[in-house]
């Protein structure tokens, strides 16, 4: 059973994204009850926000619904606890290493390059566009 858990830096727009395009490609697949996949921010900031709107227009522009999603904060449980854990960029992987040290070595990046931030340059379509392409990955990696 995979535990899967990705992060970006409040938790309110790549990592959900991420989330719930993960978990609509496990139950495209039948396999979303054998996987446990969530999502975490780096930073505190945005704690107990739902998904930001555009983010969650994105997603429901595929048919995928985020609802009830409420950002949290990794824990060194989570760090513990998922078998992988993938952030968005590499300002994220440093975040993890000023919280967790070595043990952030286990966390890999979603892509070779950095999943822009959608806060930042507006441009949602792309994210979404680059999120489907790393867990379309991690799905026929998973499931080969």
């Amino acid at each position: 059973m995979p535990k899967i858990l990705f992060v970006c830096h409040g938790n309110i727009c790549r990592s959900p994204m991420a989330e719930y395009v993960m978990k609509s490609l496990a139950a495209k697949a039948g396999v979303s009850g054998d996987w446990e996949i969530a999502s975490a921010a780096v930073s505190r900031e945005e704690l107990g926000n739902p998904v930001y709107p555009p983010a969650r227009r994105e997603l429901a522009s595929h048919g995928i619904s985020c609802a009830g999603h409420a950002a949290r904060q990794i824990t060194a449980r989570d760090l513990q606890y998922y078998d992988r854990i993938y952030y968005m960029d590499s300002s994220n992987y440093r975040a993890l290493c000023r919280m967790f040290g070595s043990r952030a070595e286990k966390c890999r990046p979603l892509l070779p390059y950095s999943v822009a931030d959608p806060w930042y340059t507006g441009d949602f379509s792309q994210t979404w566009e680059d999120i489907w392409a790393g867990c379309t990955a991690i799905m026929e990696e998973l499931t080969c």
